[in-house]
């Protein structure tokens, strides 16, 4: 699946399900509005099936949750446990990034190798990886606060949009961190160059 279409499914399955759950909740009973976001989660990944013939890991695994959660929140009449799926589907995500990374390369090296694009520094890249994963931790705790103390309209605001903005930020400060990060590192290494041959000129002397 290219990114383009993983993408679209991620937006599928994780936004228009609580979209929807927002819309119905404020018209109608919490156990309408649930239903109503648990049966718009299998259309869609019914969709997704029927165009590219395919389900991503990702796409299954939010729908696993939001059903897992809806059913929860259905039993309990409450819809707070729907509300919490980002907060897992985070955990989750920054979970797996860091473990790939203590695995191996982590995610974003493999993506790039398949897309034939080879990086400028490997260690940048698993650096940029380790603060994205913190970056998905720290949100997701921030989504499960807004769940258990807001209101849904807040709640969806910061899981749409919000969570947009507020990866632009992130991908700003980024930038600038590794502009100085490389800047850094190049200043490193004109100083070995010119450390290192004058201390193999002081041995030989």
């Amino acid at each position: 699946m290219t990114q383009v279409k993983l993408g679209r499914s991620f937006f599928l399955v994780s936004f228009l399900p609580a979209i929807l759950y927002w819309y119905l909740e404020a018209h109608y009973p919490v156990r309408t509005a649930l239903i109503g976001g648990l049966t718009l989660s299998v259309i869609e990944l019914s969709i997704e099936y029927f165009w590219t013939k395919e389900l991503h890991a990702l796409s299954k695994f939010n729908f696993l949750l939001i059903a897992v959660l809806g059913g929860l929140s259905l039993a309990a009449n409450e819809g707070i446990w729907f509300k919490l799926q980002p907060f897992f589907t985070g955990i989750f995500m920054s979970a797996f990034m860091f473990y790939q990374l203590k695995k191996g390369d982590g995610i974003f090296l493999p993506m790039l190798e398949q897309m034939g694009k080879q990086p400028p520094s490997t260690f940048l890249l698993r650096l940029v990886e380790s603060h994205m994963a913190i970056f998905l931790a720290v949100y997701a705790i921030f989504m499960a606060i807004l769940a258990l103390s807001t209101s849904t309209s807040v709640w969806l605001f910061f899981k749409t949009a919000g969570f947009y903005l507020a990866f632009i930020f992130f991908s700003v400060g980024e930038f600038f961190y590794l502009k100085q990060k490389m800047k850094k590192l190049h200043y490193q290494a004109k100083v070995m160059q010119t450390v290192w041959p004058s201390r193999t000129l002081s041995k030989k002397n």
